[in-house]
Order: structure tokens, then C-alpha cells, then sequence
């Protein structure tokens, strides 16, 4: 099946929410209320016939029990088919647009699961609803080119990060919105954000944080704390920690050091921002080892050069 670019032919219909047009079932109802009515006109002309008392009422009675139950037995679908395909109204070719992550199959079958085999009993509204349940499509347009084909349009998620809630990966879209459930070597590229209300903030910190590439690009993860604020994990196991107000700017001011100092390549575990006038660098256990021996070391020079220093 090949994506359609010619112009949609007259008589074309869409699902549009705003549609005034009835849908199948409503054509329907509308066919059997006629038909209704056909029958209590053929039963008044049956009544003029030398008929029993009760012939006409009979059929009356009758004729109206079939119809009824077709409607009430859920099997206007079937009968409406039964009687469109050999008229010509068979689905026979359904093109498929804009799908990238969704197979063609997977689509196919959505549109066989709302039962309709033509294209009279398929209601647009109904075929929509079932693609956009799809866990990749966020939105469908269904349209019905008579007097066989379906033509369906689909805009996809576009994947942003995985989110770690808990024990479980998700791919997110940019508003936080859950697509799939994450599996490893797919989407590996995509920034890792982690804890409660991360989904739906990432995109505002990740997207500023494009004025600071080098740094953006040492990111392993995005930690949210409380839901108000956000730790950085960077690849070498640093974190660094940021204010709840201005957070780029206070990683501007770390990057700065890092070009100036190798800040970040230090034996440090940590670089805390959340004070609005001072850095505070937490060493690695080694590294504090080393700089306890190294000012015990000063304090011993010291007291040595007091003792040795003339009265």
C-alpha cells in the first residue's frame, strides 16, 4: 500500500469532531426509521386485500421484529455489509501516512478490529479513536474515498528522554507524555531523567542547557529532587548540584571554572550551586585523604620553622 498524493476525490468524507454529518450508525437508524415506515405503508395496502382480520397486523408485527433486532442485537454492522460489498462499497485499498514507528500491520489491524468490512458501516470517529489508542500514534484522521478506498493519516510521538521511575525506564515525549516502555539499544542517545515530575520538566532545563554544549553533552542523567530542582550526574560520577531559580545560570558559572580550572576533572565528588554566593566542592574520600596528610604535613613545617627560627 503506497502513501496517496493525488487530490482526494468528490466525496471524500473526514472525521472531524465538528462534522454535522451523521455517522454510519446514525445513516442507519435513518435507513431503518424509512424503512419502517415502508412497512407501515405496504401494510395499509396489504389491508385493502382481502386478507384475514389479522394477515396485515401480522406482518406488520413481524417485518418490525427483524428490523428491531438487527438494531437492539448489535448486528447492523454485519447486515450493512452484507448488503454494501456486493454493491461495490468493499474496503479494498487502505493507504497509510505518516507512520514511521507503527508498522503498516499493526494499523491495518486496528482498523479490521472496529468490524466494519465497507466502506459504509465504517464509522470514521470510531476507526480514529482505536488508532490513536495505539501506544505510538497521538493523532489520526480517517477518511472514507468512495466507493473503496480508506485513506489514514497518523502524526506520531516524537521520543524525548527515558524517564527512571523507580525500578522502571519509560520514552517519554517532550511534555512527559508515556509512549513505550524502554529497551536496551533503542533510543540510547536520548538524555536519562530520573524521579517524580522529571517527565514533564526536562524539556525547559534540557533545552536551555543548549548554550552550555560542552557541558550538556558530560550529562548521564537529570535527577529531579522534590520535584522543584535538579541534581546533574555527569559521566565521570560527579554530580552537581543546582538552585531551584536560575539553574543555567548557575552551571554557566560552573562551566566557566571548568574551562579555567579542570573544575569537573578534579577528585571531586560534587559541586554544589544551591547557595547564591558560594561554591562548595565536596572531595572524593582519596582526595580528602590526601589533602588531610597534606595540611598535616603544613602544620608539622610550620611548628618546625617556629622552633628552629632564632630568638
Amino acid at each position: 500500500m503506497s502513501p496517496m498524493t493525488a487530490q482526494r476525490p468528490y466525496g471524500a468524507y473526514h472525521d472531524h469532531h465538528d462534522d454535522p454529518r451523521p455517522g454510519a450508525a446514525g445513516r442507519l437508524m435513518l435507513r431503518t426509521a424509512r424503512f419502517g415506515r415502508r412497512i407501515s405503508a405496504l401494510a395499509g395496502d396489504v389491508a385493502q386485500l382481502p386478507l384475514p382480520r389479522f394477515g396485515s397486523l401480522a406482518a406488520v408485527v413481524v417485518g418490525a421484529s427483524v428490523v428491531y433486532g438487527v438494531v437492539q442485537g448489535g448486528h447492523t454492522v454485519t447486515v450493512v455489509d452484507s448488503v454494501a460489498q456486493p454493491l461495490g462499497f468493499a474496503i479494498d485499498d487502505i493507504d497509510v501516512v505518516g507512520n514511521a514507528e507503527t508498522s503498516e500491520i499493526d494499523v491495518l489491524q486496528a482498523l479490521w478490529q472496529t468490524g466494519s468490512q465497507s466502506l459504509i458501516s465504517l464509522d470514521p470517529s470510531a476507526a480514529r479513536e482505536t488508532l490513536e489508542a495505539m501506544p505510538w500514534i497521538d493523532r489520526a484522521s480517517v477518511a472514507k474515498i468512495f466507493p473503496s478506498r480508506v485513506q489514514i493519516n497518523v502524526s506520531e510521538h516524537r521520543p524525548y528522554a527515558v524517564w527512571q521511575k523507580g525500578r522502571e525506564f519509560v520514552v517519554v515525549n517532550r511534555e512527559g507524555q508515556e509512549i513505550v516502555p524502554f529497551l536496551p539499544g533503542r533510543f540510547a542517545a536520548l538524555p536519562i531523567v530520573v524521579g517524580a515530575g522529571a517527565a514533564t520538566h526536562a524539556a525547559a532545563l534540557i533545552d536551555e542547557m543548549e548554550v552550555l554544549p560542552e557541558l550538556r553533552a558530560r550529562v548521564k542523567a537529570y535527577v529531579r529532587v522534590g520535584d522543584r530542582r535538579w541534581d546533574l550526574r555527569l559521566e565521570n560520577g560527579l554530580s552537581v548540584l543546582l538552585p531551584e531559580d536560575q539553574p543555567v545560570e548557575a552551571l554557566a558559572e560552573v562551566a566557566r571554572m571548568d574551562r579555567e580550572n579542570g573544575l569537573l576533572s578534579r577528585d571531586i565528588v560534587s559541586v554544589d550551586m544551591r547557595l547564591s554566593d558560594r561554591m562548595v566542592v565536596k572531595l572524593t574520600p582519596d582526595a580528602l585523604v590526601r589533602r588531610n596528610a597534606a595540611l598535616e604535613e603544613r602544620e608539622k613545617l610550620i611548628k618546625r620553622s617556629r622552633k628552629d627560627k632564632p630568638v
